[in-house]
């Protein structure tokens, strides 16, 4: 069984931002063990423009005794 973690992420909402935000919360929760798995837009610009995204991250649980 996996249990996931949701982190939300703001793009700014532009075609590019140009920010590096999201590799160091990859980076930042594969070292605590847990695997990204892909992203779900929660939120638009007025535009369409994705602005918020939740990064969706896994891993798995550990054995209860």
């Amino acid at each position: 069984m996996y249990q996931y973690k949701y982190v939300p992420l703001d793009t700014g909402g532009g075609f590019f931002s140009g920010s590096r935000e999201h590799r160091e919360l990859i980076d930042k929760y594969a070292a605590e063990g847990w695997r990204y798995v892909g992203f779900f837009p929660t939120a638009f610009t007025g535009q369409g423009g994705i602005s918020i995204v939740d990064l969706v991250f896994e891993r798995e649980m550990e054995a209860s005794s």
